[in-house]
């Protein structure tokens, strides 16, 4: 999904770094309140607030029509295409296709986030033709930066995203991933 491509997903499955990154199913709406409903998910993201049943039959409708649309794709991160985990998702932005992620509470630790979005960097590198993927990110959220660095992103010296979510401000800083400097080998 470079800017010039307007296909952003043709498989429902992508596997590679011990994961299994596969399309949200019914049988995923009971186990999306636990991965979705914590504060730091309500904080960091756009992702409403109780994430509760409503939520969860919201989000899987959502990504079938983001995908149906081709302009955005949700993965459920799995290590089998079993049980959700968490979350990556790509989509279309000017700077080229833009990686998102959330891990439920009770699976963080694992490098499941660096993990998935090598995988969907590499799809995106290598069966998208994108010449870079970026990340949209605020600076004081750690966990995230750690991630960005860990996969080799770099921030990129554009402006913020400044806006306001959920009644507080916000700045996010784009980062990027090239192609060229990705190394994304296998883990």
């Amino acid at each position: 999904m470079s800017s010039t491509t307007s296909s952003p997903l043709g498989r429902p499955e992508l596997v590679g770094e011990g994961l299994v990154l596969r399309d949200w199913a019914e049988r995923d709406l009971a186990t999306m309140p636990g991965l979705f409903d914590h504060p730091d998910i309500a904080y960091w993201t756009a992702l409403v607030s109780p994430f509760d049943a409503a939520a969860a039959r919201t989000r899987l409708d959502r990504a079938r029509q983001l995908r149906a649309e081709r302009t955005a794709v949700l993965l459920a991160i799995t290590v089998d295409g079993g049980t959700a985990l968490g979350e990556v998702t790509l989509r279309r932005a000017p700077e080229g296709p833009e990686i998102g992620y959330a891990i439920g509470p009770a699976h963080r630790g694992q490098g499941l986030a660096s993990r998935a979005v090598r995988v969907m960097a590499r799809y995106a590198f290598e069966e998208l033709g994108a010449e870079q993927v970026i990340l949209k990110l605020e600076a004081e959220n750690a966990p995230s930066t750690a991630v960005a660095t860990r996969v080799g992103f770099r921030r990129l010296d554009v402006e913020l995203i400044e806006g306001e979510e959920k009644g507080r401000s916000f700045a996010l800083e784009t980062w990027g991933l090239n192609r060229s400097c990705a190394g994304l080998g296998e883990t």
